[in-house]
């Protein structure tokens, strides 16, 4: 959870997140939720209610600071796609909890931030189509199953193939990677997806997942992604997408490190590059 802080702290002290910019969501609304989620999963866990089991699948410990983070950052992610839609990118510093499924939690993801926001700008601010381009080491697995019957908003993971979770979904995209790929290769990947379904769909955004957990150091990642690939993948997908005029809102989805420092500032990157290309 320490992340979080570190990661806007960081932003603050290079002078990239200020008064001026940065934005601060409040509470998801309720009908927000139940429009993805099962009402009475949602309110037990807002309750503390939760059986066991339940929470060992959460694999945080429940507390009123998880409660408001986890309510919190759809509404952040709903934000920041309506920003992106006004000034082109905006890029949420949270979210990205995508293995939450309609009444069940996963992998730290309580509440799936993508397939909420996607609900409501599909339903409110009537988008025609969105991508959702999920660079995360492990499967998009949730967001798939939320959104299977939603065809204005298309699921596509980029992932290593044999990492968790281990029983995978059916997004409307899915690029499975071998163990071990280095950053050309990788890169390679992620600009041929990238291009070939912005051709295929012309989404009116794209919310873009940027898990760093592809690092090379990153103890569930499986991959091998220096920094400086993860640089260049945000270069990359920010720029690809600023060219083709298409609205983008970043998440900063997953990443581990021992080191919280070091994964702050790895979850920067993506805001540091979209500073960079945009303003």
């Amino acid at each position: 959870m320490s992340k979080f802080g570190l990661l806007m702290e960081h932003l603050s002290e290079t002078g990239i997140a200020t008064a001026a910019n940065r934005f601060r969501p409040g509470r998801c609304r309720r009908d927000w939720l139940h429009a993805v989620h099962c009402p009475d999963y949602i309110e037990r866990f807002r309750n503390n209610w939760l059986t066991h089991r339940e929470l060992k699948r959460v694999n945080l410990p429940w507390s009123e600071g998880l409660v408001r983070r986890t309510l919190t950052s759809p509404a952040g992610t709903v934000l920041t796609a309506q920003l992106a839609l006004h000034y082109g990118v905006a890029c949420h510093q949270a979210g990205g909890t995508h293995h939450a499924q309609y009444n069940v939690a996963a992998g730290f993801c309580i509440i799936n931030d993508l397939a909420v926001a996607s609900h409501v700008l599909v339903e409110h601010n009537r988008l025609e189509r969105i991508l959702i381009f999920d660079c995360d080491v492990h499967q998009g697995d949730g967001t798939a199953r939320l959104l299977a019957d939603e065809p204005r908003a298309v699921t596509c993971s980029i992932h290593c193939g044999r990492n968790f979770p281990f029983t995978k979904a059916l997004s409307d995209v899915d690029v499975a990677l071998p163990d071990g790929l280095e950053d050309d290769d990788y890169l390679n990947e992620v600009s041929d997806c990238l291009h070939a379904q912005l051709d295929r769909w012309q989404p009116d955004l794209v919310l873009y997942a940027a898990g760093v957990d592809i690092y090379s150091g990153d103890p569930l990642g499986r991959l091998r992604v220096s920094e400086e690939g993860i640089r260049r993948r945000e270069a990359l997908v920010l720029d690809t997408l600023k060219k083709r005029q298409i609205p983008v809102a970043s998440v900063i989805a997953g990443g581990y490190d021992d080191d919280r420092q070091a994964l702050a500032r790895r979850h920067a990157i993506v805001t540091e590059q979209a500073y960079r290309l945009y303003l």
